[in-house]
């Protein structure tokens, strides 16, 4: 599931407290997992600290936690197993204003290995992927300003138009202009397919200031 903008605001945000960011910085640089006792012995940091902080860096998914008895001891008397935490397989990336460039890479890159497989048009592959990815990102949602708005588009209505004021991929389509704009006008015709919206349609008319898709009123 991709995520959105505000889930990496939000774990990005939690980085932003020195002593969390300075145990997270440890933690991710050890090249074995560490327990609560290893990370306040090494920085100087009370454990009851320490516990805190790095749960929360579990919770924000930016460590992960296992458990595991250090002395080699099972069985009864052994003891309870100790919290090891390390680094999580989450990444995070935020730009502003908002970017996917991952997104279309993988759309890109799908086309192309289909294209050497099939000996189809990566162009015409691309845009069949764009509108496919368009309507899982759409799945369940009940309106297409909504989904618009959670994939970075900022959608604006004006005179019974939907005008988009961000390009997620704004970079690439400044030199790449035209594939880049079909892949995005194949992204949201997928998702107003998967809102079942029929009475906007999605079309290709670039405004300097605006992403190259519109939608209007048929």
């Amino acid at each position: 599931m991709q995520e959105t903008q505000a889930e990496a605001l939000a774990a990005v945000a939690a980085l932003d407290e020195p002593t969390r960011r300075r145990l997270y910085e440890y933690v991710v640089r050890c090249p074995e997992p560490v327990s609560r006792d290893d990370v306040a012995a090494a920085l100087g940091v009370p454990r009851a600290t320490v516990a805190f902080h790095l749960d929360r860096l579990v919770d924000e998914r930016l460590l992960a936690v296992g458990h595991e008895r250090r002395t080699g001891r099972t069985g009864p008397g052994a003891g309870r197993p100790a919290k090891l935490y390390r680094r999580s397989d989450r990444q995070v990336s935020v730009s502003l204003p908002e970017r996917q460039y991952e997104l279309a890479g993988r759309l890109l890159a799908t086309a192309v290995e289909e294209a050497g497989e099939t000996g189809g048009s990566p162009r015409e592959i691309l845009m069949r992927c764009a509108r496919e990815r368009g309507a899982e990102l759409a799945a369940g949602a009940p309106e297409i300003l909504g989904t618009l708005e959670e994939h970075g588009f900022e959608p604006r209505v004006e005179d019974g138009e939907v005008l988009l004021g961000n390009c997620p991929f704004h970079r690439l389509a400044v030199t790449h202009t035209r594939l880049v704009c079909e892949m995005n006008l194949g992204l949201v015709e997928g998702m107003l397919d998967a809102v079942g919206d029929r009475a906007l349609r999605a079309r290709l008319d670039p405004h300097p200031g605006f992403c190259c898709v519109r939608l209007a009123r048929d």
